[in-house]
């Protein structure tokens, strides 16, 4: 090894500690993000004996920012210390992370530590990383027990059955701390802990389900609703480890619970049961008679009293509607929908919008046209915009189950209606919705009633409404052919009068039109029509315009050209490339820059 090459092994330790004296914390953070370069160059002996020491050193006293990037490097360590051999002595940096009390530093260091549990041995777990969960467990400091409750998942299936129990009575003293944000935690982690004890039935016993029986139990008694709520995530977990066990035994006993919490005194545990209304659901759909002890109580969600309760169940609608009976639907769903749909709340009205339509293909199309359609009307035309952009983005459900015809004869008032909104989302979310329509009610129909206004669109105040009017008549010119687009479009953009192509936007606009027309189009079209308007704006004052034309020049240039055809070369020669070259030679930059491209991208065509 050369003389240079040993110096510089010696220098990346002493180089990282001179910056993490530094006084700006960006500098330090910058550093520590090196680590791993370090250890490389270090080599893995080395990081063990002198970095990680260090690295535990500045783990005592630094900035959050610090920390968070060391606790997040350490996670990826396990190869540059020379395997999981090694790996316990990360343990003890990561412990001191986990300790503090900024929650983005526990978190990376819980990650971390999990990380590395899944590369230890049995031996290792034993030794070092269970003394590791209990210390933080019995901690004084609330924050250690709070990072402690993140880690039983990363070891619970790996270990035998003495220390699974162990570990499990453990976490159930953690359910029961006297710190709120302590049983937190717990109640959070639990669900993926029963979760991994179902896909892994093997490592666990009744003694173990016991436990977690009783954890749950303390969790739906608890004193504080911002921990009793969490106990129906841990509540479907447990619903799922006994259905993956093909168990019913205990079901008439779970749905009574289920009954309990979604009857609860407390709105977020309320608000909670109604979230995951249908994962509930779901789980007794083997028992119809069960799945419908749970109609009652989901009314009663859809009356309670409190707007975020309402809203979470009305998202449930599709779902729990798929599981009852049609009649049901018809005589107790669909009158609280229409109470629904005049909510108070607008934030209910929308979370309804966004899923009413998904009841539509569960009933016959004469109930849907009676019960629901009015619905959709009346719920396009809210004065709050969310309400109105969730029922049309969603309205090709109802087209499939009542017909174009119906629902267009229904809704064209309400589209022109909205395409005029105040709101611009609203009059995005119709242009978008206009293809479909296109689709269905074919060429006649659509120039009549809605011709005059996918072309008003172009003009509106709002760039985006501009921008989507072209993409609009784009899909449309694919859809009717090019002698629609030459009538109907072409022709009509082209006859404006001199006082309109004044305006600088009206010819900006026209140019994009014509451009996303031209491969949809026919030749002549194109070289009669759409190339003469252009060849004008070539000249136009604003520079804007001008490098528009240049990059248009590209898309014609391809839609003309054909290498087995002389006239569409010699068309390029004669008729585009010339102006593109006197761009190339224009006093604007950002033109010339355009033209430059557009003329390289039209020669590179005619080499092909």
């Amino acid at each position: 090894m050369s003389q240079e090459n040993t110096t510089e092994d010696l220098y990346p330790l002493a180089l990282l500690m001179d910056e993490l004296k530094h006084d700006d914390v960006a500098n330090r953070v910058n550093a520590v993000q090196k680590l791993d370069t370090i250890a490389l160059a270090l080599g893995s002996e080395r990081t063990r004996t002198e970095l990680i020491p260090f690295l535990q050193e500045v783990a005592q006293d630094d900035e959050d920012e610090v920390f968070a990037v060391l606790a997040e490097q350490l996670g990826h360590f396990v190869p540059l210390i020379g395997g999981y051999e090694h790996a316990d002595i990360l343990i003890p940096v990561l412990q001191v992370l986990a300790g503090t009390e900024e929650p983005i530093v526990r978190d990376k260091a819980v990650d971390s530590l999990n990380e590395i549990a899944s590369q230890l041995s049995l031996e290792q777990i034993k030794s070092n990383f269970y003394p590791l969960i209990e210390e933080l467990a019995t901690a004084e400091w609330f924050s250690s027990r709070v990072s402690s409750t993140g880690l039983f998942q990363s070891i619970i299936v790996k270990v035998e059955d003495d220390l699974r129990h162990l570990l499990l009575s453990l976490y159930s003293k953690l359910v029961q701390d006297d710190g709120p944000m302590v049983k937190r935690a717990a109640a959070t982690h639990l669900p993926k802990i029963i979760d991994l004890l179902t896909e892994n039935p093997e490592k666990s016993n009744q003694n173990d389900w016991d436990l977690i029986s009783s954890m749950f139990a303390n969790l739906t008694n608890d004193k504080q609703d911002s921990v009793k709520f969490l106990s129906v995530d841990v509540f479907i977990a447990i619903l799922s480890f006994f259905n993956s066990k093909n168990d019913k035994s205990h079901h008439q006993d779970l749905l009574n619970t289920a009954l309990k919490l979604i009857t609860d005194s407390s709105w977020r545990v309320r608000y909670m049961a109604a979230d995951r209304f249908e994962q509930i659901a779901l789980s007794f759909k083997d028992d119809q008679n069960q799945v419908n002890e749970l109609i009652e109580p989901f009314l009663l969600l859809l009356k309670d009293n409190e707007g975020e309760v309402r809203k979470a169940i009305a998202k449930q609608l599709p779902g729990f509607c798929k599981l009852i009976n049609k009649d049901i639907i018809l005589e107790k769903i669909l009158p609280q929908i229409e109470i629904l749909s005049n909510d108070q709340s607008e934030i209910v009205r929308s979370a309804l919008a966004s899923q009413i339509t998904g009841v539509t293909p569960l009933l016959e199309k004469d109930i849907v046209i009676e019960h629901l359609l009015p619905i959709f009307l009346t719920m396009l035309k809210d004065e709050y915009p969310e309400v109105k952009l969730n029922i049309i983005s969603k309205l090709k459900v109802v087209n499939d189950v009542i017909g174009i015809e119906l629902l267009t004869q229904s809704l064209l008032p309400a589209i022109s209606e909205l395409a005029k909104d105040k709101q611009w989302r609203v009059r995005l979310a119709i242009i978008e919705y206009i293809p479909l329509l296109a689709e269905q009610l074919g060429v006649s129909f659509f120039d009549e009633e809605l011709g005059d206004l996918v072309l008003s669109w172009l003009w509106d105040s709002v760039y985006s409404i501009r921008e989507a009017a072209v993409n609009n008549l784009e899909k449309l010119a694919e859809i009717f052919g090019s002698k629609w687009a030459d009538d109907e479009i072409i022709s009509r953009v082209l006859k404006s009068d001199s006082s309109t192509l004044n305006n600088f936007v009206y010819r900006l606009t026209s140019l994009f039109t014509l451009t996303r027309l031209v491969p949809s189009v026919d030749k002549p079209i194109v070289v009669n029509k759409i190339l003469p308007f252009i060849e004008d704006l070539a000249v136009d004052q604003v520079p804007n315009i001008r490098f528009n034309v240049a990059k248009s020049y590209t898309t014609i240039a391809e839609a003309l050209f054909h290498k087995d055809d002389k006239e569409s070369i010699e068309f390029i020669d004669e008729r585009i490339l010339p102006i593109v070259e006197t761009l190339k030679t224009d006093k604007d930059a950002d033109v010339k820059y355009f033209a430059s491209q557009s003329y390289d991208k039209i020669v590179a065509l005619k080499a092909t």
